[in-house]
């Protein structure tokens, strides 16, 4: 199944695209799973990617723990965490 994976702020800034259509392989089942798979993608994916811990996500714009699985997914956000001010 495809998926639409959009990336914003520094993330899309060191990946240097806002969004890529993937079709990740069977076993990956969470956000998470497919953070890891993605960090292969290229140097940039590996960069942006690298530290889970500062990343957030969003499946089909709702906000979700990385844990959280993909299930059937169209689009997924990768992001840094939100700000205010």
């Amino acid at each position: 199944m495809a998926i639409n994976v959009l990336y914003f702020a520094w993330v899309r800034e060191a990946i240097g695209m806002g969004t890529e259509r993937v079709q990740p392989p069977a076993h990956i089942v969470t956000i998470a799973d497919l953070i890891d798979w993605l960090r292969g993608s290229s140097e940039g994916h590996g960069r942006a990617l690298a530290d889970i811990a500062r990343l957030r996500a969003a499946i089909d714009q709702r906000f979700v723990a990385l844990d959280t699985p993909i299930g059937n997914a169209h689009e997924i956000a990768i992001f840094p965490p939100v700000t205010g001010g």
